[in-house]
């Protein structure tokens, strides 16, 4: 039924579809989520515009060159939907295509399967096997940070072939912590501190998710 619902909404709205991966892009759905390599510039933009308010950056620390710091403008963006399946033209600018490079991490932009909104992002590097994500403010609180995490063991495990996947997370940081818990993490060691991108030096606790049969999707 879930594949069933994912397919109809393809041919509707134009979205990738799970199980068809190519060389740098990737697709997976959650119940509630669907999630997938950005496609265009508004894809990528939007996916951080989800991460850029205050409550987010508090543990996030991204790079202040990396952020949207108007709150207009990041609004704005959260309102438009991927490659403008609400019927609105999508500026040329924001229309260009997004290609990732051979080195860059995964990064997956994720929205919400009941109205495509854009409810945030989700990245693994995949050469470390250190994963994170993030949900836009209106989609916190709801549940679905363990749907995302979920998400991304899944991306690790059976697309990118990595046997572990692991997470950091602020101690203080219940809600990561119990999302990431509810997707099958557990405790692991790692360094107690931890150097954020902004080099804001926190507090650090680690998690991990083994699968002995990991694969590549492509």
């Amino acid at each position: 039924m879930v594949w069933t619902l994912i397919r109809r909404r393809r041919t509707a709205s134009g979205l990738p579809v799970p199980g068809r991966c190519g060389p740098g892009r990737h697709v997976l759905a959650t119940e509630r989520l669907l999630l997938f390599t950005p496609r265009t510039r508004l894809d990528m933009v939007a996916g951080l515009a989800a991460s850029a308010d205050a409550a987010a950056q508090r543990w996030l620390g991204t790079q202040a060159d990396e952020l949207l710091p108007d709150p207009d403008t990041r609004r704005a963006l959260l309102a438009w939907r991927p490659a403008g399946d609400d019927g609105r033209r999508i500026p040329r600018g924001l229309a260009e295509p997004y290609t990732p490079g051979p080195d860059d991490p995964f990064f997956l932009v994720c929205v919400r399967r009941s109205d495509l909104s854009y409810a945030g992002g989700l990245e693994l590097q995949h050469r470390t096997g250190e994963m994170g994500g993030w949900l836009a403010p209106d989609a916190r609180g709801r549940g679905m940070g363990a749907e995302l995490f979920r998400a991304g063991v899944e991306l690790a495990h059976g697309h990118a072939g990595l046997t572990t996947v692991r997470a950091g997370a602020e101690p203080g940081n219940t809600a990561s912590r119990r999302a990431l818990a509810r997707a099958g993490f557990v405790p692991d060691r790692g360094p107690a501190r931890h150097t954020l991108p902004d080099g804001r030096v926190v507090d650090a606790v680690w998690h991990r998710h083994d699968c002995a049969a990991a694969r590549r999707c492509h």
